[in-house]
């Protein structure tokens, strides 16, 4: 029970790696927010873990979708200890001149934005709270670039330098932030990262892991659930590789 009594919201929560981190959260005592643009997954999220589950349907571009957010995460549990920005968006794998504007903005809203939004609204909240945690799925493409993924691997490394600036300003206020940087892995954007998804093709990207696979939503979670108890105390700035020695 490594969380109990803790709230965490967790945004992108209805799938993939978000999903992984709600359900091992509430395993370990959390009470979670699932929020998600794709409201009727988070309602089936909420409704497998149960009461210590709320969902919401949030546009993480829009500020105003977060101050409902956690209007509703006040309503619901009275306070926020841990804000999980773990939604994300990434342009297919191709040239980077091919990349529309309007996908580009999209990709700099759901990844960069986001993390700007979340920051104005739990930040007053955990200081008062006398602490918290923030933390950010970022990425290995935000470490080690990978060519035909440059507008989404800009947005990786943002995060990350974003995550060090904020944890140095934040550690008087006793709010710890870091972030993950999962090797792609089994989520509905990996046919994306990887241009197509064919045998073919995934074997040559595992072949890049020395572990000699593709990351998953339980690896994720589990250290996203280290990163957001009280075990890592004294960590904060921190971008954490999940990869298989991917970055090596």
């Amino acid at each position: 029970m490594r969380l109990k009594d803790k709230v965490a919201v967790i945004t992108g929560a209805a799938s993939g790696f978000g999903e992984g981190m709600a359900r091992r959260f509430a395993e370990e005592g959390a009470r979670v927010v699932i929020a998600d643009l794709n409201g009727k997954a988070a309602e089936r999220v909420a409704g497998d873990i149960g009461k210590a589950a709320i969902w919401t349907q949030t546009d993480v571009s829009q500020r105003a979708e977060f101050d409902e957010m956690i209007a509703a995460t006040l309503d619901a549990f009275g306070r926020v200890d841990i804000m999980v920005n773990n939604a994300g968006y990434t342009h297919r794998n191709g040239d980077l001149l091919e990349v529309d504007e309007a996908t580009f903005d999209l990709v700099t809203a759901v990844n960069m934005k986001a993390i700007y939004h979340s920051t104005l609204c739990v930040v007053p909240l955990m200081e008062k709270q006398g602490g918290g945690v923030i933390l950010t799925t970022a990425s290995t493409a935000g470490l080690r670039p990978r060519p035909g993924l440059t507008w989404y691997n800009a947005s990786k490394g943002w995060a990350i330098t974003a995550t060090k600036s904020m944890a140095v300003e934040l550690a008087p206020k006793k709010i710890r932030v870091n972030c993950l940087c999962p090797v792609a892995g089994e989520t509905a954007m990996l046919e994306k990262f990887l241009g197509a998804d064919t045998p073919e093709i995934r074997a040559k990207f595992r072949a890049s892991i020395p572990l000699g696979r593709l990351s998953t939503p339980l690896d994720i979670a589990n250290a996203a659930l280290w990163l957001a108890s009280d075990e890592a105390a004294f960590i904060t700035g921190v971008a954490l590789e999940v990869d298989g020695g991917r970055c090596i």
